[in-house]
């Protein structure tokens, strides 16, 4: 059973975002507040950088975590099956709860091989230097009004009237606004959700998932061939977070 794990709401989507539950106005978590450094005022570059990366750091790995809880859940689960032992109604409640969250509803009253495989393409981790790069690159280092007014930074968009903060450049009769959130942790769990179980990033997932049966490491940079629909650019936004990764390889904790 899956043990202090729990899901925020989702409270945005991306452009691509297809059939997400809109936002409610997030209350500013004021810890969150206390503990943001300043980005606009660091005129260094490195020490610009590595503060952006310390204070994300601690949500991205506390989102891998929790998704290594429920894969390491939905493998146990796995397991019992491939040797005949019934799943008890306690995991099969766990499972159903579980699947809810990632849009792959499990229908049946049993837990199946092809409901566990789709699961598992979903429930899995994503490199921090690929994170911590998206939102590097939306957010402006920190810097943009969408992270210091709605805690935004990988530039989640919402479509209800009043949702978010309403882009000043945005073009004539679109109604997109970009999420609040109420701090930088559930902007973080927003992000893994949509990168985990939106069907534009299925590429990704494949990729993870071809990664891992090969006996691969997953890195970001593999991984970011997979977000060709996360931005209107395409190829050229792959290209440059994979040269973000590259670039700031300094930054990113080994082993």
């Amino acid at each position: 059973m899956i043990k202090n794990v729990r899901h925020f709401a989702v409270a945005g989507c991306t452009l691509f975002f297809v059939g997400c539950a809109e936002p409610e106005k997030q209350a500013v978590n004021t810890q969150d507040e206390a503990t943001r450094p300043d980005f606009n005022v660091m005129e260094d570059v490195n020490h610009k950088k590595q503060s952006f990366f310390t204070f994300l750091r601690p949500f991205v790995q506390q989102e891998n975590a929790r998704v290594s809880q429920e894969r390491s859940f939905l493998l146990a689960i796995q397991t019992q099956l491939k040797v005949g032992q019934a799943i008890s109604p306690n995991d099969l409640s766990e499972a159903r709860q579980l699947g809810d969250a990632y849009n792959h509803e499990l229908t049946s009253d049993a837990v199946t091989e092809s409901w566990l495989d789709a699961m598992l393409l979903r429930v899995d981790m994503i490199p921090e230097e690929l994170v911590l790069s998206q939102a590097a690159n939306e957010s402006g280092w920190g810097t943009s009004r969408f992270a210091v007014e709605g805690h935004n930074y990988f530039g989640q968009w919402c479509y209800t009237q009043g949702c978010g903060l309403v882009p000043s450049a945005r073009g004539e009769g679109a109604k997109h606004e970009v999420a609040v959130f109420s701090d930088a942790a559930q902007s973080v769990h927003a992000y893994f959700m949509n990168v985990n179980r939106n069907r534009a990033y299925a590429e990704l997932r494949d990729i993870r998932a071809n990664e891992r049966a090969a006996g691969q490491p997953v890195t970001g940079l593999k991984l970011a061939e997979g977000l060709h629909r996360y931005s209107e650019r395409g190829q050229e936004y792959v290209d440059e977070i994979q040269g973000m990764i590259r670039h700031n390889k300094q930054f990113w904790q080994q082993g």
